[in-house]
């Protein structure tokens, strides 16, 4: 084979030469009929890696030999040991028929020689079986027939299922999904036993070929909806696909937005609820994210909780999240605005506290609220980078520290601390991190839009924001529905969350194929 040379200095200055062998390209993709042709091709196909496991055995009490293939640490050894190799070895094929083809032998072992016939496929092409053999799978090569036997024995290695981190609740159920899709889509099957639910599966990633799947709920989930998820997923043309975040990129609508047009979860019962919607998930193997398409604004702002809790509560911890929003995207730039360019809007006793506060203070309301705003940026993502305890230990001391420090040095006002510490606060409510990002991103497009023009650079910045929203689309759904285009009856699970008795129609949005989700239920007293 060619190979490349590479040098290197040694110790006494001179080079040595470092034999880089090339990838072998004389392999062929075909399975041979022949037993030592097809091991050796495969063990070219793969370079012969040292957890490559190819064991050539005696088939039952015939003189015909078969290889069992498959990569060590991927393939559950113990499982291969006892109950392929074993199994084949001890089964007497010769008393069955005297001198059995392959194509025999090949029948025998798939439908009665080895136990789980139902997880056993045909391969004939050695492209095939390297991928079965990569995922965790066992290839059984026959002398003599040029086809090949795939049984499924992934080694299985995986975290118990436990609550999300990112998403906890208060009341709800406490279990999130893994990284194992085969557990997720089962997941939510335990919540949705509907024959209409459906899944269909896909390989991502040129080179990785990561398990994909899509789920949705045939006649609810708009057929054009799915053919369009799907369109977008095969248009993916990447060498890897290692989390679901690559695959958001890739398929939302505009790439210059801040904000999410993907939402993204590590919550069952939040895909069970999507689905019921008529919106379609997307799963991929070795990550807990899955994905949920389409979204609108609004819904980055609910939680499965909001459900679980009776209406009047979910309404008012909704309204909160609201006006949670408003002041982490407004409050430093409406601080800058009214104390640079219009202090007469300030009630008088709290414009003269402002100013005593502000009294020595050497840098101007922008400077001060751009720096303190950077600062607490910084100490946010310190304390997520860190490990836990010490990261919650930097989050809350560092602030203490450094806001009293910058105080007592006369650098910051102490109505700017407040200012920012309420801010970061106003953040920490929201319930999705994504969309707590963008609004950060535009808090310092607004500080920057009211130190240039004041109050009128704030209502510049909403104005915009707005049409952006009007213009911004999730999967054809526009991102600011139901507010524009106005669908009143979707208006009643937004801000205001009216009781579930009240919610007969699945949302209109999402132009479901059966629009209905309750009968007429039946108030207590009714006749």
């Amino acid at each position: 084979m060619p190979k490349k040379a590479k040098s290197k200095q040694n110790q006494n200055g001179k080079k040595d030469t470092i034999s880089i062998p090339e990838k072998p390209t004389d392999f062929e993709l075909e399975i041979f009929k022949t037993l030592d042709k097809n091991i050796k091709n495969f063990k070219k196909m793969m370079d012969s890696p040292a957890d490559l496991v190819c064991k050539e055995i005696q088939v039952g009490g015939t003189s015909s030999h078969c290889a069992i293939v498959f990569i060590d640490g991927l393939s559950n050894g113990q499982y291969i040991a006892e109950q392929v190799i074993n199994t084949i070895l001890t089964f007497d094929l010769k008393s069955n028929q005297i001198n059995p083809s392959p194509q025999q032998i090949l029948t025998e072992l798939q439908y009665k020689v080895l136990p789980t016939a139902d997880d056993i496929s045909v391969k004939a092409s050695l492209d095939e079986v390297s991928l079965d053999v990569l995922s965790g799978n066992t290839a059984i090569f026959i002398d003599g027939s040029d086809q090949a036997l795939v049984i499924s024995s992934k080694e299985v290695n995986q975290r118990s299922l436990e609550e999300p981190i990112t998403e906890a609740l208060i009341r709800g159920p406490r279990i999130g999904f893994i990284e194992d899709i085969r557990t997720n889509t089962t997941l939510v099957r335990r919540g949705i036993r509907d024959p209409n639910l459906r899944i269909k599966s896909l390989k991502l990633g040129r080179r990785s070929k990561s398990d994909a799947a899509i789920m949705y709920i045939e006649g609810i989930a708009n057929t054009e909806l799915v053919k369009e998820v799907v369109r977008r997923l095969e248009s993916i043309d990447t060498d890897d696909v290692p989390e679901t975040g690559f695959i958001e990129q890739w398929i939302e609508d505009s790439f210059l937005s801040p904000f999410p047009q993907v939402q993204h979860t590590e919550r069952p019962d939040r895909v069970r609820a999507a689905l019921i919607q008529g919106r379609v998930a997307i799963l991929l193997d070795n990550t807990p994210f899955v994905l949920i398409v389409p979204v609108t604004i609004g819904q980055h702002f609910h939680t499965p909780e909001d459900y679980y809790e009776r209406w009047l509560l979910s309404t008012l911890v909704r309204v909160l999240r609201y006006v949670a929003a408003f002041i982490s995207v407004f409050l430093p730039g409406l601080y800058v605005a009214l104390v640079s360019y219009q202090p007469g809007m300030i009630p008088t006793a709290l414009a003269l506290s402002i100013a005593g506060s502000r009294e020595g203070v050497p840098f101007p309301a922008t400077l001060e609220a751009i720096l303190m705003g950077m600062t607490m940026e910084i100490l946010q993502e310190a304390g997520l980078r860190l490990p836990k305890p010490i990261g919650q230990t930097v989050g809350v001391v560092g602030g203490l520290v450094i806001g009293d420090a910058a105080v007592a040095a006369g650098i910051v006002s102490p109505i700017m601390v407040i200012v920012i510490a309420l801010t970061a606060i106003a953040s920490f409510a929201l319930p999705s991190y994504s969309i707590a990002i963008s609004l950060r991103i535009l808090r310092f497009a607004n500080m920057f839009a009211a130190s240039l023009f004041g109050i009128y650079g704030l209502i510049m910045v909403y104005i915009m924001i707005n049409v952006h929203f009007v213009n911004l689309k999730s999967f054809g759904v526009p991102y600011s529905t139901p507010y524009g285009p106005l669908i009143p009856k979707d208006m009643k699970d937004l801000v205001l969350k009216v009781p579930m008795t009240f919610m007969k129609y699945r949302p209109h949005m999402f132009q479901p194929g059966d629009k209905k989700r309750m009968g007429n239920p039946k108030r207590k007293g009714s006749q």
